[in-house]
């Protein structure tokens, strides 16, 4: 998939206001709607216009949009990053009533869960509830934690210039939260029009990337790594996890794959979930005489032969 630059599209620059924006899509609008438009391609360039405006027209959007794009250009291959989005305040604003089948699918890859998150119905008077993804560190989920969270809430002013507003919070993060869980924060959303009731602000938790630990659900796993004696004759190691260190027990003749289960000790809840250590046999390199004549005596003495069927 290919990086689609809005801007670009558009014929404005990143500064543009949002009048000026809506200026620049009626004018390329009467020129490739294909309802009038001579133009071959006229219908592509239609949807690209309106996909464009559909992101630059709404702060929320384009704010976001706006901190991705800038590590992107037009055309280039483009994944979104998992994380992209977060730290970003959504509403549900303008979101519903648009059809994602008449966008491309860059734009549904990035947008199609955004202000999605809530189907809750509210009064006419109730503020709108607001959406943002945060990272938490696995070592709150299993202690619980209050934490400082800053958010960016895409704002316009007057002049219809897109800024960012800072938001601070200090959260109270729930022992034995999961990933993808809402933390709900009552009363922290927009504002209720005439004296209504504000809406509310969920929070939806990730855990930041931990090079030690790989989270599924409750489980937790961790890589292991062991010599090849420890592997083969057995041992006993002391390891730390996420709520402290613990004794474990390496079987003799294990190999690299082999899982040892420690029950109830991945994320706590009423039914925790399990940790898992993932067994890794690391060999010792040849790189010195000594090692080169064991390794060379071991070829000799073993008779193992590792691609051979048991």
């Amino acid at each position: 998939m290919e990086f689609k630059d809005y801007y670009q599209i558009l014929g404005i620059d990143r500064a543009t206001a949002i009048p000026d924006i809506k200026k620049a899509y009626r004018k390329l609008a009467r020129k490739y709607h294909p309802d009038i438009s001579k133009e071959p391609d006229a219908a592509l360039r239609m949807q690209e216009i309106n996909e464009a405006k559909a992101v630059l027209t709404d702060p929320e959007k384009r704010a976001a949009y706006d901190q991705l794009g800038e590590h992107y250009r037009a055309g280039q291959e483009f994944r979104p990053p998992p994380d992209w989005d977060a730290g970003f305040e959504f509403s549900g604003r303008n979101y519903e009533d648009v059809d994602l089948g008449e966008f491309s699918d860059f734009f549904t890859d990035l947008f199609s869960h955004v202000g999605r998150r809530s189907s809750r119905s509210h009064h006419h008077m109730r503020g709108l509830d607001r959406h943002a993804k945060v990272f938490i560190d696995l070592r709150d989920a299993y202690d619980g934690a209050t934490r400082a969270v800053t958010l960016h809430a895409p704002q316009t002013d007057p002049q219809g210039n897109v800024y960012l507003q800072q938001h601070n919070l200090q959260v109270r993060i729930p022992k034995g939260i999961t990933e993808g869980q809402h933390i709900r924060l009552v009363g922290q959303g927009h504002p209720g029009a005439g004296g209504g009731e504000s809406g509310d602000l969920y929070l939806e938790i990730h855990f930041t990337p931990n090079p030690d630990y790989r989270v599924e659900g409750k489980d937790v796993f961790a890589t292991l790594l062991v010599a090849p004696w420890e592997a083969a004759l057995g041992t006993s190691l002391t390891m730390p996890t996420p709520s402290g260190h613990v004794q474990l027990k390496v079987p003799k003749g294990s190999q690299s794959g082999r899982k040892l289960r420690l029950k109830g000790r991945g994320i706590p809840s009423s039914e925790p979930g399990d940790l898992y250590f993932v067994l890794n046999v690391v060999l010792p390199p040849a790189n010195t005489e000594k090692a080169r004549q064991l390794y060379e005596s071991m070829a000799r003495d073993i008779p193992f032969n590792p691609r051979q069927k048991r």
